[in-house]
């Protein structure tokens, strides 16, 4: 019997990994992101509470029974429970499925050994150890991503190498991007800003950490290559500092500083000093003046832009005017802007493009005729006859007040916020996603909350409101709702998208 149920146990933990790699894989392979996600979707709702509870309890039944028939049913309990839940969380998954590549099949063969040895070794003394290993596998999952993240990088640093040597040989001057949010807003305009004047390559998408921008560098750069935007991400200290020692930029950005992945960094301290390590072999800083005070002991460059949404004397400022913003570049307007969603990336931008010596007459033109980044609060009219607002790629507090208010100009009849809400901002992740529901519900006529992630927070802001708060399972749920009851003359502001291995 011993050997059908520790087969048994080997199938269901099979099968049960394989949510759970995937979860690994959308983390960026960050050890106790696993068992963080599993606590959580655990103690989603009562379904998977029960679930847990049946597989807790028949480990203990396993322990505590002496009848081999009742450990044996007990056992089964406990792997069709780790089997079957937590409930919503696909074994497959379909926004986010699993991709096994080399570094996916490092971490399923160390995670599989490590969970057999403990099978084995607990089966030896008590089959209770094979029903708790059973339970136990996101916690082993982890042990294997801290076990091999030392190894990875070592891997990795052939790519680095290849790349650095590709960045000595071709020489552009490097713009390093860095920011809480606003990155890759900001690397589409300073793409779009310099692409004209000089042979720019950027980083795709958000290949924003060590080996996301060696593949960049070794499959994008070619020789000519006069600049490479490469928008640099950090969970921590020293990271960003990595990454420049092999990547040095000409002139490094930060967008801005918020709550942000609040959870990895701590505190807002913790965030500003890990991003300001970009300006450390910078020779020219470019931010936004709401951050000067904060970072001038970290600044030490001869040339420091300044940028701002808010009219100010900074270098580089876009002021409102009737149609949008007025371009200034030290005090000179050089352009006019329609409405323009996040002022403060543009501004960012636009002191790239200064301090890369594009002439402020050609500059002022290319500006004019400058769009905004795809998905980030991308405004155009769907089939149905109502305004669309694209901001899925957002999820920060200050990018959905901006959206908010696009919205609010919108339309003069239904207004619909379609929303998971925001993610990774630690503490503080309730109170603004509760702020975020108080601020929709004075904007929107319906607000639709996507998911379980931030329903409780999103729903407790709209109570003083007037809108209607309906809950979706899933996003097509949602979209399907948008088409069946809005037409000419509504609005609805898809803000934030979140994959489905969040509840």
């Amino acid at each position: 019997m011993t050997y059908a149920l520790f087969a048994l146990g080997v199938a269901a933990a099979a099968l049960s990994s394989l949510r759970w790699l995937r979860v690994s894989q959308r983390e960026h392979y960050l050890a106790g992101s696993v068992s963080l996600f599993a606590w959580r979707w655990w103690s989603l709702n009562v379904i998977n509470g029960l679930l847990l509870a049946l597989a807790l309890g028949a480990v203990v039944a396993c322990f505590v029974v002496d009848a081999s028939e009742v450990v044996a049913g007990a056992f089964v309990v406990a792997a069709f429970a780790v089997v079957l839940g937590p409930v919503g969380l696909g074994l497959r998954g379909s926004t986010s499925p699993l991709a096994w590549t080399d570094r996916l099949r490092r971490v399923a063969i160390v995670a599989s050994i490590m969970w057999l040895v403990a099978a084995i070794v607990g089966t030896v003394f008590h089959v209770g150890f094979l029903a708790l290993a059973l339970v136990a596998v996101p916690v082993v999952l982890d042990f294997a991503l801290l076990l091999l993240a030392p190894v990875e990088r070592r891997l990795g640093r052939r790519w680095v190498d290849d790349a650095n040597a590709k960045l000595v040989e071709i020489a552009p001057s490097v713009v390093a991007i860095t920011g809480s949010y606003g990155k890759t807003t900001t690397k589409a305009y300073v793409l779009s800003l310099l692409g004209s004047h000089l042979t720019t390559v950027a980083s795709p998408a958000s290949f924003n950490n060590r080996m996301g921008l060696a593949r960049a560098i070794n499959e994008h750069l070619a020789a000519g290559t006069e600049v490479f935007v490469a928008e640099m991400g950090t969970y921590g200290p020293g990271e960003i500092r990595d990454l420049c020692s092999w990547i040095p930029p000409k002139v490094a950005v930060i967008t801005a500083i918020g709550p942000v992945h609040l959870e990895r960094f701590g505190s807002l301290e913790v965030t500003l000093a890990s991003k300001a390590e970009i300006f450390e072999r910078a020779e020219i800083a470019v931010l936004d003046d709401e951050l000067l005070n904060g970072l001038l002991p970290a600044l030490d460059q001869e040339t420091v832009i300044t940028c701002s949404a808010l009219g100010s004397d900074a270098t580089v400022s876009l002021a409102e005017s009737e149609a949008g913003f007025f371009v200034r570049v030290r005090g000179e307007v050089i352009a006019e802007v329609g409405p323009v969603a996040m002022p403060s990336n543009l501004a960012c931008a636009i002191g790239v493009a200064v301090a890369m010596g594009v002439p402020l007459d050609r500059l002022g033109s290319i500006v004019a005729e400058s769009e905004a980044p795809a998905h980030r609060q991308t405004v155009f009219r769907g089939e149905g006859g109502f305004d669309i607002i694209d901001d899925t790629y957002n999820s920060n507090p200050a990018g959905v007040r901006s959206a908010l208010r696009t919205l609010g100009s919108l339309g003069d009849g239904k207004r619909v916020v379609v929303t998971p809400g925001m993610v990774e901002l630690g503490k503080e992740q309730y109170d603004e996603n509760r702020e975020f529901g108080r601020l929709a519900a004075d904007v929107a006529s319906h607000i639709l909350v996507v998911g379980h992630t931030n329903r409780k927070a999103l729903r407790e802001g709209t109570k003083q409101g007037s809108a209607s708060v309906i809950v979706m399972a899933s996003r097509p749920d949602a979209v399907s709702w948008v088409k069946a009851n809005l037409g000419v003359g509504d609005a609805v502001l898809y803000e934030n998208d979140l994959p489905d291995h969040y509840a």
